[in-house]
């Protein structure tokens, strides 16, 4: 089997937390006020677009919450969408030293909408650490769907057994497993250096 070549990355969970998920959205609830059913149904509705690029966040946030006149101003929604984002040092620590061990191609394998993706690869230093960003707004593929995976392998030039893919969801791994990668899931962030080198995987 040939060496690791290539370290492909999640983001939520992984380097920094979930960004719009299902717990802050249940927050986004309680903050404004907002019927939490109804909301849950126009997000369902509106989430594959909003992922792949098809749908802004100006969009996202009138079709969810501003269908009807609200007590506050859609930038005060959107900064709190924002606001939840928290980095997982560790974890980032430990992919600035791959980076800086010149060993591997470090990339990044995710979902998530245009806006916040932007926010977060920015805000958190990983445009610095990671060579490229495979997220769902810029490939118009979610994992677990393959064509996400193989859409980074082609951009790559890589195979999935010279892969090794990191991600703390296990439908995502499994998938990863079957198309041939090799994968870690990830059960708490700041261990990941550990369980690399368990893997044969380290920086130098």
């Amino acid at each position: 089997m040939p060496e690791v070549a290539l370290l492909l990355w999640d983001v939520g969970g992984v380097l920094l937390s979930n960004a719009w998920d299902e717990p802050a959205r249940h927050a986004a609830v309680d903050r404004f006020g907002l019927d939490g059913a109804e909301f849950e149904r126009r997000h369902h509705l509106a989430a594959d677009a909003f992922e792949t690029g098809h749908l802004d966040l100006d969009g996202y946030v009138a079709r969810t919450v501003f269908y009807e006149p609200r007590r506050f101003a859609p930038e005060e929604f959107q900064k709190f969408m924002f606001d939840w984002s928290r980095p997982h040092p560790g974890a980032i620590e430990t992919a600035r030293a791959f980076r800086a061990g010149g060993r591997y191609v470090l990339a990044t394998l995710n979902n998530e909408s245009r806006e916040l993706n932007d926010y977060r690869l920015r805000t958190f230093g990983l445009a610095e650490i990671f060579h490229a960003f495979f997220s769902s707004c810029y490939t118009g593929c979610r994992k677990p769907d393959p064509a996400a995976f193989r859409a980074a392998l082609q951009f790559l030039q890589r195979e999935p057994e010279e892969t090794l893919f990191l991600d703390d969801r296990p439908e995502n791994v499994a998938a990863a497993a079957r198309l041939g990668f090799r994968t870690l899931r990830v059960r708490d962030p700041d261990r990941v250096r550990e369980e690399l080198a368990q893997a044969g995987v380290a920086p130098g």
